[in-house]
């Protein structure tokens, strides 16, 4: 995880600069959210790298969706997290470009409904999973259950204590059934998310994205740290890691969580599955017609 002031090691794949140990105290005031680790050089060259990412990226989706007919039940799960502003939307709008939608299955997560309030934190979460084949992405997520509940002191802490526990269960649980899970957190500055509010201040067009909570939010802005930096000591694991995304520059951010996921899909490798049928006969019939 690349911090203030460090190089990138140039051939180091970004899910090694990137990700976050786990079981290690984490500053997050140590990490530049200007920062831009084994990325192209300036916004330009990043633009175009993205773009000649996607070519790969739906070669690669392809070829999972079409395993996933012969019996493949890996898929992959984006997890988005951040702070309001931080581009959790543009970053679901980005890589979906990239992608055929039709094999996306995305969900972005609002305050529990009362059914949801009925049942276990992650009831609302299992339902929404991708299927075999597919690439999920999560716009907030089951975090949210340690993160606003924490510093919005929504549950009592002891049971937001066990949820680290259960969380770290269930992300185990889907790796042992092929899911792939890439969790992004979109590390946004104090100064850049004031600057993004005053923009949809200044927009007519953007007033429905601005809400006056947002302004009482940045109050607590030291909680929330504070409660990303424990999920990220707390649930990065082997089998889940989580990745630190400087998100000031979008377009970094775009390219990074672009290449994150080309990356776990490369490692992947899924395959076309052979044909059940006999080609050369099948040619030979459709030629006699």
């Amino acid at each position: 995880m690349a911090k203030k002031g460090s190089k990138s090691r140039k051939g180091s794949e970004l899910r090694e600069l990137l990700r976050v140990p786990g079981g290690e105290p984490v500053d997050l005031a140590a990490y530049d959210a200007r920062g831009t680790p084994g990325g192209p050089k300036g916004k330009a060259a990043g633009k175009v790298a993205t773009a000649e990412l996607g070519e790969q990226l739906a070669e690669l989706q392809e070829r999972l969706w079409a395993a996933s007919t012969a019996g493949d039940r890996r898929r992959v799960l984006l997890v988005l997290q951040g702070m309001d502003t931080s581009g959790k939307g543009g970053t679901v709008k980005h890589v979906i470009g990239l992608f055929n939608p039709s094999g996306c299955r995305i969900h972005a997560f609002k305050a529990p409904t009362p059914e949801e309030r009925r049942h276990s934190f992650l009831w609302r979460i299992e339902k929404a999973l991708p299927h075999p084949g597919e690439l999920g992405i999560f716009d907030r997520s089951h975090y949210e259950d340690v993160l606003i509940a924490r510093v919005r002191e929504l549950a009592p802490r002891a049971e937001i204590e066990r949820r680290y526990d259960e969380i770290n269960r269930f992300e185990k649980s889907l790796a042992d059934d092929g899911v792939t899970v890439i969790k992004c957190f979109l590390h946004i500055s104090y100064d850049e998310q004031r600057r993004r509010l005053l923009k949809r201040l200044d927009r007519p067009d953007k007033h429905w994205k601005f809400a006056p909570s947002d302004i009482d939010d940045r109050v607590l802005w030291p909680a929330y740290q504070e409660a990303y930096e424990i999920v990220m000591e707390r649930c990065s694991t082997p089998y889940a890691p989580w990745y630190l995304v400087p998100a000031d520059r979008k377009w970094y951010r775009n390219w990074a969580v672009s290449r994150l996921l080309l990356e776990h899909l490369r490692a992947l490798d899924p395959q076309y599955p052979k044909a059940d049928f006999d080609v050369a006969e099948c040619r030979r019939r459709l030629l006699a017609q």
